[in-house]
């Protein structure tokens, strides 16, 4: 029975964002599950909706025994610190060496990779992990590794790697099966007993984040044209669309394939891929996104959904900014719709705190949120003023939705606050707003709510859409610029253009 060490590494570093990522953020388990390792990861992922998961099941049906070493995740955010990195490289290299040293040897690795981490101290740092594990196991040991649609894939990581395999939605709903398409490619890999002809291009161009959807064109015909090209040329291919907010030489686009007709499967789609007006994008002001809310609920049957998309904490903001609370209350949102107007979920361990002592049904004098420092300068003002305590809650919270589905999060003392009719939900860790039992922990029902404000980019919409009436796209101030061309780059190569 062949044995497979599985290990995981997964950041999303937006290197314009204000906060590191550092040893703790990575054994939180507010967002992520916490650092994990030995037979407790296998025990704890199992039935998760993320790529190791989709493996441990594979293994099963491929007949390989698992060796558990380790996972570690962390929310997106400014770099991960040198310390942070080197603790979980190193537990996933001495995990190899102990598993090559006992009498069962090893036969293959697999590494849960999101694609776009960079380290304080090594840009690529998936590539930096892999060529590590690379050198302990010798060039003939099949190395596999799965990575986030968002992966800045570089020439690195496709050297070191046997194979390569990405999401193909986003929002992501596929990460398990996506650990069983890196099973297969591992089982081709060692079926053949070499590395697969592999073929790769990259784009000249970065993607706006919120053109990316695969919910919409041009990304949904995309992707449907890579599984039919898949079946055509016998390949496995991935498009990834890149994170474009990573400063190093290669963050960008990139699509690539395995298989002995690669090379046709990814000129195909490059082809089509490669127009850049296609992936434009259009977006509101903060008060124009709460008028035309306000004007649209009028007539909706159900909730009209409003992205605050530059405060994303799933791509590197702080989830504390107000530009679309205080555009919300200017607007008399909640004066028009009492209590069926609600943001969520808005990082502020201190109000949270200032709630929980005052009690349900108490009243408090706060001022909410957070001006924090952005590639714009300073975001809006904390919103002063008396907030009615509404629901008070432990932050603890089982998803139900489409995205990450099982997975408990820990989001600390939260609560739902009420100002002008607006309800807030505030807590205590950082989660971006992808499931809407996010919003019934804290007492919201989000679909009763006129209008529902959700701190994302475009994961919530594997939830929320179904659910609403309209999608907006508000550009408030906040540390992830939904115009890569906003943002102050040096390390981007001078022939990669800021935005299609």
């Amino acid at each position: 029975m062949p044995r497979l060490l599985i290990a995981g590494y997964q950041h999303e570093t937006n290197t314009f964002a204000p906060s590191l990522a550092d040893w703790a953020a990575f054994t939180r388990g507010d967002s992520f599950p916490a650092f994990v390792r030995g037979q407790a990861m296998v025990d704890q992922l199992r039935g998760i909706n993320i790529p190791v998961a989709g493996v441990i099941d594979a293994a099963r049906t491929h007949g390989w025994q698992i060796v558990p070493s380790c996972w570690a995740g962390a929310i997106p955010s400014s770099y991960v610190t040198r310390d942070a990195f080197e603790r979980i490289a190193r537990a996933i290299c001495d995990d190899i060496r102990a598993a090559q040293s006992s009498s069962a040897g090893l036969d293959a690795v697999y590494l849960d990779l999101h694609g776009a981490a960079v380290a304080e101290h090594a840009d690529d740092s998936e590539g930096e992990l892999l060529a590590r594990v690379r050198a302990l196991i010798g060039e003939q040991m099949p190395l596999v590794a799965s990575l986030d649609l968002h992966a800045n894939v570089t020439q690195r990581m496709l050297r070191e790697a046997d194979a390569l395999v990405s999401y193909r939605t986003y929002p992501h709903v596929d990460m398990a099966d996506t650990g069983v398409l890196a099973a297969e490619l591992l089982a081709r890999r060692i079926k053949l007993g070499r590395k697969e002809a592999q073929h790769a291009r990259r784009f000249p161009f970065l993607i706006p984040i919120n053109a990316q959807s695969t919910w919409q064109e041009p990304a949904k015909s995309l992707y449907d044209e890579l599984v039919a090209l898949d079946r055509e040329h016998g390949s496995v291919s991935s498009f990834c669309m890149g994170f474009p907010a990573s400063d190093f030489d290669e963050c960008g686009p990139m699509i690539w394939s395995h298989g002995e007709r690669a090379a046709r499967a990814v000129d195909a789609l490059y082809a089509r891929a490669a127009e850049p007006t296609q992936w434009r994008e259009s977006l509101l002001t903060p008060r124009d996104a709460a008028a035309q809310a306000m004007a649209l609920a009028q007539r909706a049957a159900r909730p009209v959904v409003i992205a605050d998309t530059q405060d994303n904490p799933g791509a590197g903001g702080d989830s504390n900014t107000t530009g679309m609370l205080h555009a919300l209350v200017a607007q008399g949102a909640g004066r028009r719709y009492p209590g069926q107007v609600a943001l969520g979920m808005l990082f502020d361990p201190a109000a949270a705190k200032a709630a929980h002592d005052a009690g349900e049904g108490a009243e408090i004098h706060i001022a909410l949120g957070t001006s924090v420092p952005t590639f714009a300068g300073m975001s809006d003002a904390p919103l002063t003023g008396r907030y009615k305590v509404v629901k008070l809650s432990d932050g603890v919270c089982t998803l139900q939705g489409p995205m990450m589905t099982g997975l408990t999060v820990r989001l600390g003392p939260s609560a739902c606050l009420e100002i002008d009719g607006v309800r807030v939900a505030v807590v205590s860790g950082k989660k971006q707003l992808l499931d809407r039992a996010l919003l019934r922990m804290v007492g919201i029902a989000p679909e009763q709510m006129r209008i529902v404000v959700v701190k994302s980019s475009n994961h919530f919409r594997a939830d929320f859409q179904p659910h609403a009436s309209h999608v907006l796209v508000a550009k408030a101030t906040g540390p992830m610029a939904a115009d890569p061309a906003d943002l102050p780059w040096k390390k981007l190569p001078a022939g990669m253009r800021r935005h299609p």
